[in-house]
């Protein structure tokens, strides 16, 4: 390890940066280097624009691919090196604004009734019932359900925040239910190799398999999942802060778009079309003249 590498982790295990984030800045910094054959100490912002241009139009990334490499030069540079020049007017592409898959209740219940194992379909469950994130999921303990309140810890959740979620009871049978069959020991969810829990790509092949086998037309994932969770919570009167505070967003604007797709909100304004005079019906077309 170079000891410009070796400085960069330490710089992000001093601001408790999550071991993800850490093995992510670093590949791309690594990348950025091997691009153009040089230590990043002898780049500057004119290399830092070809780079992200050689991104967008080569090797066509989309603007979420290219925004984590842009996160990762303004660390380096601005926290690491300590740069003078003005790491914040490095570009950064637009990430284009979308709405997120949300399924209804049949939905939801079709879906999850059609996933097997008992395992993936436990752990999917989860996503929704609870509205984890995939990872939360997956990471989740056997001490982390507690029946007694009735609620589900997650620990060290994106942004390395701990919260507490609801524990419904039909989910709490349900998790009963696995473990009589299952017998976890440590993990909720146990992966194939031994001592490491179920694998995030494993419930999004789950995802996959299931929706081709029920020929729903949505892109049904675990976020689609916990983007419905939120959204039933909305459409059900739950106000917005107790869904942030469930969710576990940052920031009450994340959690404020469900407000586009919420049926309660969308479809709860009358159309001024209904409020026009019905149209009287339109005459019957003549009949074509018959000449045989």
């Amino acid at each position: 390890m170079t000891p410009l590498r070796q400085r960069m982790l330490d710089d992000m295990r001093l601001r408790n940066f999550s071991p993800h984030t850490q093995d992510s800045y670093l590949l791309q910094i690594s990348q950025f280097a091997r691009y153009f054959a040089k230590s990043p100490t002898v780049l500057d912002p004119d290399e830092i624009r070809t780079y992200q241009l050689y991104l967008a139009t080569e090797k066509k990334l989309a603007p979420s691919s290219i925004h984590i490499t842009a996160s990762a030069l303004r660390f380096l540079y601005k926290v690491t090196l300590k740069r003078p020049w003005d790491v914040e007017d490095l570009p950064s592409p637009k990430k284009p604004q979308t709405l997120p898959v949300i399924l209804s209740h049949d939905e939801v219940t079709h879906f999850l009734e059609s996933i097997r194992p008992l395992k993936l379909c436990t752990a999917l469950t989860v996503c929704y019932a609870a509205g984890l994130r995939v990872s939360e999921a997956t990471h989740l303990k056997i001490a982390d359900i507690d029946s007694q309140r009735m609620v589900i810890r997650v620990d060290q959740g994106k942004g390395r925040k701990d919260r507490y979620v609801m524990l419904s009871p039909a989910l709490l049978a349900l998790l009963h239910t696995y473990w009589k069959a299952e017998r976890p020991e440590d993990w909720l969810f146990p992966g194939h190799l031994p001592g490491q829990p179920l694998t995030s790509s494993a419930l999004q092949q789950a995802c996959q398999e299931t929706r081709r086998r029920t020929g729903l037309k949505k892109c049904i994932s675990p976020r689609s999942l916990r983007h419905s969770f939120a959204s039933h919570l909305l459409e059900a009167g739950t106000d917005v802060r107790t869904i942030q505070l469930l969710l576990g967003h940052r920031s009450l604007f994340t959690t404020a778009r469900y407000l586009k797709v919420a049926t309660s909100t969308v479809c709860a304004t009358t159309s001024l079309f209904d409020l026009l005079p019905v149209p009287p019906p339109l005459p019957e077309p003549p009949a074509p003249p018959q000449y045989f």
